[in-house]
């Protein structure tokens, strides 16, 4: 018997489940989403909207990353973001570009951000989960397999056009 489950005609797969991680980090973001809404302060409100965007991707990066054995230097989940998913990179480069301001926010300077910057922040955030919600709802894009045609064949290492001389 196979290990893959058989379809009915007509019906789609369902998509594999996501991991209890990944699962976690988007209630969090929404927890999050939700606490953001109710502060009056607009520093609280933009910093806690910020943070719940960062376990929005790290819903994503639970989902679609393995860990590597070796730790290299410390990165910015932004930029994994990009990097996992690049059909989110756009959002990636906006959040990443707030960070500072929620660090002078978190910080309590009163110039930080005002109460436009804050409610913008949380309606942005919202759009970004269902968008995360979405991307994860599909499955992930399965690596491409090399060409096999039968016109081709290996090349030895060295052995391209360039190497003769």
């Amino acid at each position: 018997m196979s290990a893959l489950r058989a379809v009915p005609t007509g019906q789609l797969p369902l998509p594999p489940a996501l991991p209890a991680a990944a699962t976690q980090l988007l209630d969090q973001a929404h927890r999050a989403l939700r606490e953001a809404t109710g502060h009056t302060d607009p520093r609280q409100r933009y910093a806690t909207a910020h943070l719940g965007a960062l376990r929005a991707a790290a819903a994503v990066l639970a989902a679609r990353t393995r860990p590597e054995p070796a730790r290299r230097r410390p990165r910015s989940a932004w930029v994994l973001l990009g990097q996992v998913a690049p059909e989110l990179g756009e959002w990636a480069t906006f959040f990443a570009a707030g960070a500072t301001k929620r660090a002078a926010a978190e910080a309590g300077l009163s110039s930080a951000v005002t109460g436009r910057e804050a409610d913008d922040l949380v309606r942005d955030v919202g759009a970004f989960l269902v968008v995360v919600e979405n991307f994860l709802a599909a499955p992930a894009p399965a690596a491409p397999e090399p060409s096999r045609s039968p016109f081709t064949r290996p090349r030895a290492a060295g052995s391209g056009p360039r190497s003769r001389r």
